[in-house]
This record gives structure tokens, sequence and C-alpha cells, in this order.
């Protein structure tokens, strides 16, 4: 994997050459590349308003990115909020002085405030938007961004409002089903059963994993989605996994244990095959549960989230939520492209660079379509915590 570059050195991917659309542009100083795994957390958020915070300018440097985080929302969201600020300022502090002063907004977690915010930053001179978290939020910028031709990284998990433009670096589930689905067809998985819940999560991973599936040459077996009662969808599923090598289960930690469970009261011999997840399996409760022993799910390494908090906590006192880390990777890249693209340094060539870039949770690239893939490593469910199966790819395929 493309190690982690000096920010003041001026490495070999900033000349001029053919070179530069072949590496992956390594970004934070000192940290490892890799993190560990969350999924759809500004789905969880509660972000009821609070305050508006004033607004506020982190840094010095001549290119001005705005950053719009729900600030003044209540519970959960906040805190979040928050804790990714701490993050973008960590990042901009690590990164040694960049030529970059953040316009940090708070929109309070409603689509009018990001509207506010984004209109704020733009008329401060800022060449690139970073947020907001909520999906709901995102339209507002996007539009008010594309009519001054800026681009835009938000953070929500919501594929569908990514486009033209409006890139989303986050957690989405697409690349945590393609990659555990490649690596169970590289270990000879070619018959699968699968149980979803039905809503919008599922919905995603139902129509990536069909995908998927069939592009490895395997064949669904069984396919049921659930709701508030699993009893029928698990009974279903369970009549059929004598045909099926693989079983595919995508919800969070208490969902995905109600699950098993539910297929085990129905008569499934969860040990005879082989379970299979998304990144919302890291949870400690999955991590207990002992009829997910074994399952193997993709998430990046935890060790470079584990670095990073380490970082975090020495700094302010306190533990990042999970979200944290993509605020100091939002920053660390805009800080690594203005040091040495130019005037192209947001542009959408150069952001949707096909070898992608390197950042906490290891490597990333953004599609044309303003969605994200990741290189995830394959862990395996233990009763102590998770242990590391598969790495974390060393480059990109085309």
């Amino acid at each position: 994997m493309v190690g982690p570059l000096d920010p003041n050195s001026q490495p070999s991917w900033s000349q001029p050459s053919g070179a530069t659309r072949r590496t992956a542009i390594g970004l934070i100083l000192g940290a490892p590349l890799l993190g560990a795994c969350a999924g759809g957390a500004g789905s969880l958020f509660n972000s009821q308003a609070g305050p508006a915070e004033q607004p506020a300018a982190v840094g010095t440097g001549q290119v001005k990115v705005g950053l719009i985080l729900p600030l003044s929302a209540s519970g959960n969201a906040g805190v979040a909020a928050q804790s990714m600020r701490n993050a973008a300022e960590m990042a901009l502090a690590e990164f040694q002085n960049p030529n970059i002063q953040l316009l940090i907004k708070d929109d309070g977690g409603t689509p009018q405030g990001a509207q506010q915010g984004t209109q704020q930053a733009l008329d401060e001179g800022a060449e690139m938007i970073l947020g907001p978290l909520f999906a709901s939020s995102v339209p507002a910028t996007a539009q008010l961004a594309r009519a001054k031709g800026v681009s835009v990284i938000a953070f929500s998990t919501d594929s569908s409002v990514a486009g033209r433009g409006v890139y989303l670096l986050s957690f989405l589930p697409e690349s945590d089903v393609n990659r555990i689905v490649d690596y169970a067809a590289s270990t000879g998985k070619r018959s699968f059963a699968a149980c979803l819940p039905d809503n919008a999560y599922g919905n995603v991973v139902e129509a990536t994993f069909k995908l998927a599936a069939g592009r490895k040459s395997g064949r669904i077996v069984a396919f049921e989605k659930y709701g508030a009662d699993r009893a029928a969808p698990a009974r279903t599923v369970a009549q059929a996994l004598n045909q099926a090598d693989a079983l595919f289960l995508a919800d969070d930690g208490e969902s995905v244990v109600t699950t098993a469970d539910a297929l085990t009261a129905a008569g499934a011999n969860l040990k005879n095959i082989q379970l299979l997840g998304t990144g919302l399996w890291d949870n400690p409760r999955v991590f207990a549960s002992p009829a997910l022993q074994g399952g193997l799910y993709a998430a990046p390494d935890p060790a470079g989230f584990r670095s990073f908090s380490g970082r975090y906590r020495a700094k302010f006192g306190a533990d990042p939520v999970r979200t944290a880390t993509l605020a100091y990777d939002a920053v660390a890249l805009v800080a690594a492209l203005a040091k040495t693209q130019g005037g192209q340094r947001f542009s959408p060539e150069v952001l949707t660079n096909p070898s992608g870039f390197a950042g906490i949770d290891g490597l990333f690239r953004f599609r044309s379509d303003g969605s994200n893939e990741r290189g995830l490593a394959v862990m395996r469910v233990a009763s102590g915590g998770s242990q590391p199966v598969a790495g974390s790819p060393k480059s990109f395929g085309a």
C-alpha cells in the first residue's frame, strides 16, 4: 500500500507527468492508512437545532474552504459535529500550516441552515465546500455550489444525493457488499442466501448484492427481506440453506444478532455455512453473539482509527466519534491538493483520480457520479473483537 507522505515534501505525484494519474495520493503525516468501519451514522443522529454557533475561520491560508456541520443540533448530531470540527482542525495542525483557511459554518442540521451556511462560505470566497452531514441538507448546498462551479465533498451515506460535482466521503454500503462478495467468491463460494432489512439501507444493499453475485457468476438460492417480524423470512431462508454455501446478513449490530437468532430458531445451523456481512457488523453485540462467530465482513482495518483516536484524545481529552475521520481526511485532502495541484486543485479530473487517495481509513476514490469506492479489509467475528482475514488492497484496480 502507498505509505503516508510528508505533506511538506514535494511527492512525485505532484509533477506534471503521466505518473500523476497512476499514483495514489498520500494525505496524512505520520498516520496509518487503515481504520475501522461504521455505516450510516448520519441517519442515527437527532438533528433538532439549538442556538446557532457563530461562524469561525481556522487557518490563515489563501485557499478558502467551507466546512458545513450541524454544530448547534441537539443530541448525537451536535456531538458528532463538534468531534468532526475538532478533527478538521487537527488535520490542519498535523499538516503543518497548509495554504488553507477553513470557513466553518453551522447549518443546525437543517436544509435551510445548509443553504445559508453555504451561501456565506461562497460569498467569502470558498473554492470547495466540505459537508453537510445530513442527506436532506446536501441538495441545498449542491444547488448553490454548482451555480458557482464549486465542488462539494459531503459526508452523507445516502448515495442518492451524490451527483455531478457532489462527492460523498462517507462509508457507503456498496463498497462493503462488493468487497465481501468478491472475497467469498475468491474462496469458492458460489451459492448465496440472503436475509436483509426491508428499509432504505436494505434496498441499497440488495441492488449491490445481486449485481455483485452475478458479476462473480454466483447463484442466489434464497433471498428474503424482513420488517418487524423476522419469523417467516427466517423460515424461508433456513429451509434453503442446504443449497447455499454462504449466507449474507446486512444490518446494524443489534438487528443482525436478532436476525441470526431468528434463523437459529427456525432451524438453521449457522455453524455449517459461511456468514457474510457489511461494516455495520463492527459492533460489540456482533462480537458477543455465539451465532455469528466466524462470520466475515468488509471494513477498513481498525489500526488507522486506533492511531487517530489516540492522537485525538491527546489533543482534546475525549474520544472522537467514528465519523470524525471523514472530516480529517477531507481537510487533509484539500490541503494536499492545494499544495500540489495548482489552479486545477479541486477540478473533477483531480478529484476523480482513478488511483485514489490514501487516508486514515485506507484507500478511497471518488467516482464521476459522486459516489466513492474504498479499499477494505475482510474481518472475522471473534468473541474478543474482530480479526483481519484479508488485508486492504495496496491499490485500486482499473
